[in-house]
């Protein structure tokens, strides 16, 4: 008899025998976070992809709640890690940039402020919140939030798997990715299977206590490998006129489905399933604005750009949260969420009643997952000072209401859209409606204060023929012929 039948058996017989567990205190929530690099708002089905494959995705989606608004606290990924890891904002962290981040432009109009280059050990993650609770913690994959003595197990993490200050792995292939990340496994193997390995196993051996597994997939992050038998599918079925028709980004995705469901069979095998609840986000928007040997991976239409950017495409991601027993299946979102929502949620799922180290910038989102009550706040924000290696440049937004402002540093300028009507920010609405444009960037430049967020300086070698150099040459005709809006120079 198999373990899978043993856990039915037992299950069946306390049935049969009239047994009753009313009296016995509610066990603990086990978490699941899966977290994957770089997946675009509109990388699975349930956001209307027609060519990536993902029914295990879209099955989890299905039987919890999908958020339509969900943003990343970040156009790149460490600053909106660290958001999820202290349910803080970025600006409020100092993590600014990817790690260790640089000045892309040498000749751009200005300099970036220097980011934090590591999540400091005197703030309280999630993990360590947990595990003060009696919870086993595993961060499994990419972490990318500072050297040694940062790595998760500093963070509160009990195991770590793969997890080191690299944002990116040599190769998606063992032994080509040997030392990054520091994993050994067997030759040929794919990243993301050998991740989800990892996290099976320690579902299984842990599956009599609490746990919090953040499975952190190096995948879909360049470089763009996906596996060799999944490749000559999606080569058949690409569709060139289709925007999103990447056969070999379109098997790391069906990789990154693959794992989704392998974990949600092992909990379910475990016998774990109504007391598991899953969280699946990205943490920042699809690649989408630049080329990878030659070709863009995704797309994220209908929204603009993509990651490194502050508008939709840079920042807006798919979420779902699955709670058994508690959100009915199918349920749906509209309203505005970040990723410094996750700490507090999470908390109160697990009961933790004083939060350490209070306050935190994000919401619960427990009222809006069990009577679509929405998070009561009165705007979203972001502070990215750098100049992307996409394209984006330094910049500032807000959200509020459906309105959203973007500021541009370089020039002061603004930009004001009316999300409800126009998600593809197609129509700047700054000059028509000034009054709104005002009240928005009184709020931002208020926060900003608050958060005391670091700002760019002039660069003393500004020049303007010269200020592109660094950037790929389909980037820099993007940017030439306004299918990436930059500032109007003053």
């Amino acid at each position: 008899m198999t373990r899978r039948d043993l856990l039915k058996s037992a299950a069946w017989t306390a049935s049969a025998v009239g047994l009753s567990r009313a009296a016995d205190p509610p066990k603990p929530p086990n978490f699941v976070f899966f977290l994957i690099d770089d997946m675009g708002w509109k990388d699975v089905g349930f956001n209307g992809s027609s060519f990536f494959e993902t029914p295990e995705i879209d099955k989890l989606a299905a039987s919890g709640m999908r958020f339509t608004n969900a943003y990343a606290a970040c156009p790149v990924c460490s600053p909106t890690r660290a958001s999820i890891m202290t349910g803080k904002y970025p600006a409020r962290l100092g993590i600014i940039n990817f790690l260790p981040g640089k000045h892309t432009l040498p000749h751009s109009k200005m300099i970036a402020p220097v980011s934090k280059q590591f999540l400091p050990l005197e703030e309280t993650t999630i993990a360590e919140e947990l595990k003060a609770q009696g919870y086993v913690t595993a961060a499994i994959g990419k972490w990318h939030l500072g050297g040694p003595q940062y790595y998760p197990e500093k963070q509160g993490f009990d195991i770590n798997v793969g997890g080191t200050d690299s944002g990116s792995p040599k190769s998606h292939y063992f032994p080509q990715w040997t030392g990054n990340p520091p994993i050994e496994s067997t030759q040929g193997a794919y990243l993301a299977d050998a991740l989800t390995d990892a996290a099976d196993d320690f579902i299984h051996n842990h599956a009599q206590t609490p746990f919090f597994l953040y499975l952190a997939h190096y995948g879909v992050h360049i470089p763009l490998e996906g596996r060799k038998d999944y490749v000559p599918h999606f080569e058949k079925t690409a569709d060139p006129k289709n925007p999103q028709h990447h056969a070999v980004y379109a098997a790391m995705v069906k990789s990154i489905d693959d794992s989704v469901g392998r974990i949600v069979k092992r909990v379910t095998d475990e016998g774990l399933l109504p007391n598991t609840v899953f969280f699946f986000m990205s943490d920042n928007g699809g690649l989408a604005s630049a080329e990878y040997k030659g070709q863009t991976p995704t797309s994220n239409a209908p929204l603009k750009a993509g990651k490194g950017f502050l508008y939709e495409g840079g920042i807006r991601e798919p979420l779902c949260i699955v709670w058994p027993g508690v959100v009915k299946p199918g349920g749906v979102c509209n309203e505005p969420v970040i990723s410094t929502d996750f700490y507090p949620t999470i908390a109160e799922m697990a009961g933790i009643k004083r939060v350490i180290g209070s306050p935190r910038d994000g919401l619960s989102l427990v009222p809006t997952l069990k009577n679509g009550t929405p998070p009561k706040r009165d705007a979203l924000y972001w502070h990215y000072p750098h100049y992307s290696n996409q394209g984006g440049r330094p910049g500032a937004a807000v959200q509020s209401g459906g309105w959203k402002l973007i500021r541009w540093y370089e020039d002061d300028s603004v930009e004001l859209y009316n999300l409800a009507g126009d998600p593809g920010e197609n129509t700047n609405l700054a000059q028509r409606q000034p009054a709104k444009a005002l009240e928005l960037r009184t709020k931002l430049d208020a926060w900003l204060r608050t958060m005391r967020g670091d700002m760019p300086r002039n660069n003393p070698d500004y020049d303007e023929e010269k200020e592109t150099e660094g950037l790929g040459a389909a980037i820099r005709e993007q940017l030439k012929s306004g299918e990436l809006p930059t500032p109007v120079r003053r």
